[in-house]
């Protein structure tokens, strides 16, 4: 699970990035709205923890460029106003959960869980990455933005269970089994995967699929 907190006291940030470390859940952090906003923008994170009361840009206005940008990352607010107005502007901008400082941090971890168990079950017909490709399940069809590419069956299910497995290194015997549906020690499987590895490559920005130590593959983040 990857988490983007936007928190500007340092004190408070470095707490929730350790204590969400010892969880072994990856947090990266920003103190200022516009590397924050960049970060949310630019890479794809499970939920996104962000502070209301940020210098200069009020987190209100940080979230609010979020959704018009169309990305629905879950979002938690924090903030240390507790009135309902908080809360109704927060929500009705988009914002999925909140919590009021100062908060428990066990309380923090279980908002984040069912925030990422609900975005799984919510994308469960649609796979999302690289901010600009998405995988239609049902349809099997996949597209870039509004451009659909087309892809063959077998790459098709190749880049699904990459996509599904996003956050791992993905062998090349495990994909051969998971998407051919079979494994025989005398066939070359390696060979085959690499081949439509190549050919997704062809069809999507060279960076999106990683070839990590030669053996193997997964979506780069």
């Amino acid at each position: 699970m990857k988490i983007l907190l936007i928190e500007d006291n340092i004190q408070i940030s470095a707490n929730i990035v350790r204590y969400l470390s010892l969880q072994n859940i990856t947090c990266e952090s920003s103190q200022d709205w516009k590397n924050g906003l960049y970060k949310a923008l630019s890479n794809h994170y499970d939920v996104v923890i962000l502070d209301i009361n940020l210098p200069e840009l009020n987190g209100l206005d940080v979230l609010k460029s979020i959704r018009e940008k169309g990305d629905n990352t879950q979002i938690i607010m924090l903030t240390s106003n507790s009135t309902k107005q908080d809360i109704i502007d927060g929500l009705n901008l988009g914002a999925d959960d909140y919590l009021t400082k100062p908060f428990d941090f066990e309380e923090l971890l279980a908002r984040i869980q069912a925030l990422s168990r609900r975005n799984l079950k919510n994308k469960s017909n649609t796979l999302h990455f690289w901010k600009k490709y998405i995988l239609d399940i049902e349809k099997t069809e996949f597209y870039q933005e509004k451009n659909m590419i087309k892809l063959s069956p077998l790459e098709f299910n190749l880049l699904k269970y990459l996509a599904q497995n996003i956050w791992r290194t993905i062998s090349r015997q495990e994909l051969y089994e998971k998407v051919w549906g079979e494994f025989d020690g005398d066939i070359m499987f390696s060979k085959t995967v690499d081949v439509y590895i190549w050919y997704l490559r062809k069809k999507l920005d060279n960076e999106v699929i990683q070839t990590v130590k030669w053996i193997w593959y997964k979506i780069n983040e």
